[in-house]
């Protein structure tokens, strides 16, 4: 049975339910010229999601600040143009204040790490109390405490709070997702969101497989909504806006629906060994040159 086939019995399987109303209210889009360089928007009392604003840099990247009762993640640090701990701590003075708390330790980690989403790392070099995982995945794996990247799961846990971390290599080799079993929120980084997701050609296998392990994991465990780390789709079905876009009027909510995780597995999977460009309402497929080799360490000279 074609994967195709395989989507549409699943999506049909999936509740019925009508559009919802967006989860959050309009995000900073660079249409306004008193737009602040960060907006924050609140979940639930412990999950905070902060948007860097286009005009700071046109990635205008999504973090995430996720606290339980023993410590707090903040998931990316941002692409750089602004200072980004001052927001964090704000929010963290604020939670803590709610609290009735002192402190709470905090753990600096990421989506993956190309430099659109750790920019901000070196603020939080020397904050007191806390973590800043690093880049690279053996560095990702012994911090989770992942044996066998990138085909183990594990559960990190924040005190009254688990999170499940999915190694999904692919559109980098240090990719990660979590779902959180509090909220049922999917945060998936750059591996699927409402844009232009990038795959080098020679890791399609390798995003192939990362999507089938989010939807064997995923499919039982009721995903409430999937939250990326951009927009770059416009309202239009299918439709996204320029390169590097100053500005993004009219733009697709954050949120996605789980039936999208299908669509994408099923996409990539009719695709075989060779990536294409292929569009679909919330996202495209966008593939991308293969990997650079790395160039052979120079000899050293004699003598």
């Amino acid at each position: 049975m074609r994967f195709a086939t395989l989507l549409a019995a699943a999506v049909l399987a999936l509740p019925a339910a009508a559009l919802a109303a967006p989860l959050f209210q309009p995000w900073i889009d660079g249409t306004h010229a008193a737009e602040p360089q960060m907006q924050v928007q609140r979940y639930d009392a412990d999950t905070y999601v902060i948007r860097q604003s286009v005009k700071t840099n046109f990635e205008a990247p999504f973090l995430y600040l996720l606290f339980g009762q023993d410590r707090a993640l903040l998931l990316d640090t941002g692409a750089g143009g602004l200072a980004v701990r001052p927001t964090i701590d704000g929010v963290i003075a604020d939670w803590l204040k709610a609290h009735r708390r002192a402190s709470i330790p905090l753990v600096v980690a990421h989506t993956h790490s190309h430099g659109d989403h750790r920019s901000g790392d070196g603020e939080f070099m020397d904050r007191p109390d806390t973590v800043v995982v690093g880049w690279t995945p053996p560095e990702v794996a012994a911090f989770f405490k992942i044996a066998d990247w990138p085909r183990d799961i594990v559960k990190f846990d924040l005190g009254r709070r688990v999170l499940d971390v999915v190694p999904t290599p692919g559109h980098h080799p240090s990719h990660i997702m979590l779902f959180d079993e509090k909220t049922h929120l999917l945060l998936s980084g750059d591996t699927l969101y409402p844009g232009r997701l990038y795959v080098p050609a020679d890791q399609l296998a390798a995003y192939r497989d990362s999507i089938d392990r989010v939807v064997a994991f995923t499919r039982t465990r009721k995903v409430s909504h999937i939250l990326g780390a951009h927009i770059e789709m416009t309202t239009t079905a299918g439709q996204d806006f320029p390169m590097r876009a100053p500005a993004h009027p009219s733009e697709h909510r954050l949120e996605l629906p789980y039936a999208d995780l299908l669509e994408l597995q099923a996409a990539v999977h009719e695709m075989g060994d060779k990536p294409v460009r292929d569009k679909h309402d919330d996202f495209i497929v966008w593939p991308l040159p293969p990997t650079p080799t790395p160039a052979p360490p120079a000899p050293k000279p004699a003598g």
